[in-house]
């Protein structure tokens, strides 16, 4: 038996019936807020492709952060613009670096904020890659997978040394969780979890992001070390070594084009997962609604509802500050 006995708009005729029967509940403790620490002073500059997302020097960090706990959100991310930048990208791992001093700043103003780092190089070559380019036989360059694990433990370790709660690698080079844990756990921080970016392709959708970080290669691509976005099966072979290798969380990025690998990964996985809601993502929308052509509100909260319902526990996201706002209105 089917129709009249049974009419499914039953339980959706009130707001408060539709929420008594909601499958999935977005909450402020479900996003992660990435932010921007420039070198210098005085420095809050809005990256230009990201309206709203603003480049901070450390003396103006306080700002943020003051919006971050206002609204309720309890994490965020730590990307850095170094000064220097080389070869090897030294800044990565310097003692005294931009991410490693925004720790320490952040620390003191929010001691319970949680802080995960960026972990990569990308930021602080003069080159743009993720790890030290090495020449090729056939006269090209390529990035060095084994020689660029040994700077990025070094840059996790530093990192964790200034008090990050969270390591998240983002580089995709092979065993990169397995040299970090190691490092991690040679220099005392055993219980210092580390969030792998393992899933992590080379998308169109980081142009502003790139533009925000300084981060764009000088030369090639990015795509001999990140995923093929035409591949689902690959993503579990990667999740698969970072669990063997000792992550406690696991990302997809981008996420609103990869929604189905989201939820493979949920569905083959026991740990916890995150989805990076990337800059081209937020760009997107922004530019949209700026333009009136369609409702910022209701299409973010929409969206970030559709990432945890594809199985994302964790959205790192720039939207994170206005819709934690709009879910407490």
């Amino acid at each position: 038996m089917s129709y009249p006995l049974i009419r499914h708009r039953r339980l959706r005729r009130t707001a408060a019936l539709r929420e008594l029967v909601r499958e999935t509940v977005l909450t402020t403790a479900d996003f992660m807020y990435p932010i921007f620490v420039t070198h210098g002073r005085n420095v809050r500059e809005e990256v230009k492709s990201m309206p709203g997302v603003f480049n901070f020097s450390i003396d103006r960090l306080g700002e943020e952060i003051e919006r971050v706990r206002e609204a309720g959100v309890k994490s965020i991310m730590l990307f850095g613009i170094p000064e220097h930048k080389d070869e090897i990208g030294s800044s990565a791992y310097d003692p005294n670096g931009i991410v490693q001093e925004a720790i320490r700043e952040v620390k003191r103003l929010a001691p319970d904020l949680v802080v995960a780092a960026d972990t990569c190089l990308c930021e602080y070559t003069d080159h743009g890659h993720c790890g030290i380019v090495r020449r090729t036989p056939s006269g090209g360059a390529d990035v060095a997978n084994d020689e660029s694990l040994e700077l990025l433990a070094k840059t996790a370790v530093s990192q964790a040394d200034a008090g990050a709660d969270i390591i998240a690698p983002s580089n995709m080079m092979d065993g990169f969780v397995s040299a970090i844990r190691r490092a991690l756990d040679a220099a005392g921080h055993e219980s210092v979890p580390i969030l792998s970016y393992s899933v992590k392709y080379a998308s169109a959708y980081y142009g502003p992001f790139r533009d925000a970080a300084q981060s764009a290669p000088q030369f090639g691509d990015r795509k001999t070390y990140q995923m093929d976005p035409a591949n689902v099966r690959e993503a579990l072979r990667e999740a698969e070594s970072d669990v063997l290798e000792g992550a406690d969380m696991l990302m997809v990025k981008p996420a609103l084009a990869y929604m189905d690998v989201i939820r493979t990964i949920k569905d083959n996985f026991d740990l916890p997962l995150a989805a990076y809601n990337t800059s081209g993502e937020y760009a997107m929308v922004k530019a949209a609604a700026m333009n009136g052509w369609i409702d910022e509100r209701s299409v973010v909260l929409e969206t970030l509802t559709g990432l945890k319902r594809a199985g994302a526990d964790l959205i790192i996201t720039y939207h994170a500050i206005d819709a934690a706002n709009w879910l407490k209105a």
